[in-house]
């Protein structure tokens, strides 16, 4: 069997390389799983006990010479590769990734708010961001000169100069949605009405001109206060984890009646501190008859709460400001 070990090993010294093409042939005639070296130590079995020893060194042997060769072939051909080029090769270099966007924080955290109440059996609605004074006043328990309107500063639109016709409003909240999806329809309702509103207010870092409201209804018989607690538990669970910590509380919105807010404890045990994330109540009986509904069958709850708000509380950003910057340094935070 040296005769064999011996003639792979004068192939090998003698194989020239002197391109890609000859080195990918040399690998493959001597290395691969079929070549010539894996084949010579197949016949290992085949060999008397005595003599395997010998055999196998001299073939390891032959491999180590074949390994070496392809490594210092490879290595001469790469440093002699040519820097010249022709006028038709391609010299141009791949195209930089692009930066794909990502959804905005407001955008992910109304995602969360949806993705709650679709699985509590809310369906969603939507209406117009201009508004008359009837669905977004007077139809939710706001009579004229009530000061309770004083409670939201209001953007008019001058509709027309024409004597006895009303000016419009950016609507400050999405309540008049729920005054058409009870107009147009028949109880049961069971919805959400997330959505931009407007605010005469000042720009801080606690309030903006406009934010986004998710504002939710639920209408039907026998619905009760403890159902719309529960509700509300349910959400803050969902969206903070089970163990935030949460109080109600009662309050006061001329829609509802009895009112409440609900406050989640935001810090660490010593330094932390209540902050609202939400108002709700029972849907006030005027607000049912304003919509051709009848209180005395029916009921029902209803709540409000900021998305920027919410927002804010999960990602920890504490200036409202950083939401509508557009800065990129801060929105590739949300990736």
């Amino acid at each position: 069997m040296s005769e064999l070990t011996d003639k792979l090993k004068k192939d090998i010294e003698s194989f020239k390389i002197n391109s890609r093409e000859e080195l990918e042939h040399f690998r493959l005639t001597y290395l691969s799983k079929k070549g010539r070296v894996s084949s010579l130590l197949g016949k290992i079995g085949s060999i008397a006990a005595e003599e395997r020893k010998l055999f196998g060194q001299k073939v390891n042997a032959v491999k180590k010479l074949a390994h070496d060769k392809l490594e210092e072939a490879e290595q001469r051909l790469h440093k002699s590769q040519k820097t010249s080029r022709k006028a038709t090769d391609d010299i141009s270099l791949p195209a930089s990734s692009l930066s794909l966007g990502v959804a905005h924080p407001l955008s992910q955290t109304l995602t969360r708010i949806k993705d709650v109440f679709y699985r509590l059996g809310f369906s969603i609605a939507d209406g117009p961001e201009v508004e008359d004074d009837f669905h977004n006043f007077t139809a939710l328990n706001f009579p004229p000169e009530h000061p309770a309107r004083d409670m939201q500063d209001t953007f008019f639109i001058k509709k027309s100069d024409a004597p006895n016709t009303d000016d419009l409003v950016l609507r400050t909240h999405t309540s008049p949605v729920q005054i058409r999806l009870m107009k147009n329809g028949t109880p049961p309702f069971r919805s959400i009405m997330p959505g931009r509103v407007y605010r005469n207010e000042s720009i801080t870092a606690k309030s903006y001109c406009l934010f986004h409201q998710v504002e939710g209804l639920y209408v039907d018989k026998n619905v009760s206060l403890a159902e719309l607690k529960d509700t509300l538990i349910m959400f803050v669970e969902m969206i903070y984890g089970e163990g935030v910590r949460y109080r109600i509380r009662p309050s006061f919105f001329p829609f509802t009646e009895p009112s409440l807010e609900m406050d989640i404890w935001w810090g660490d045990d010593e330094t932390g501190k209540w902050l609202e994330i939400l108002g709700a109540g029972m849907v006030h009986p005027n607000v049912l008859q304003s919509v051709g509904v009848d209180p005395e069958e029916y009921r029902g709850f209803a709540f409000g709460m900021g998305v920027e708000r919410i927002a804010m509380l999960f990602y920890g950003i504490d200036d409202i400001r950083l939401l509508y910057d557009n800065d990129l340094r801060f929105l590739q935070q949300f990736q």
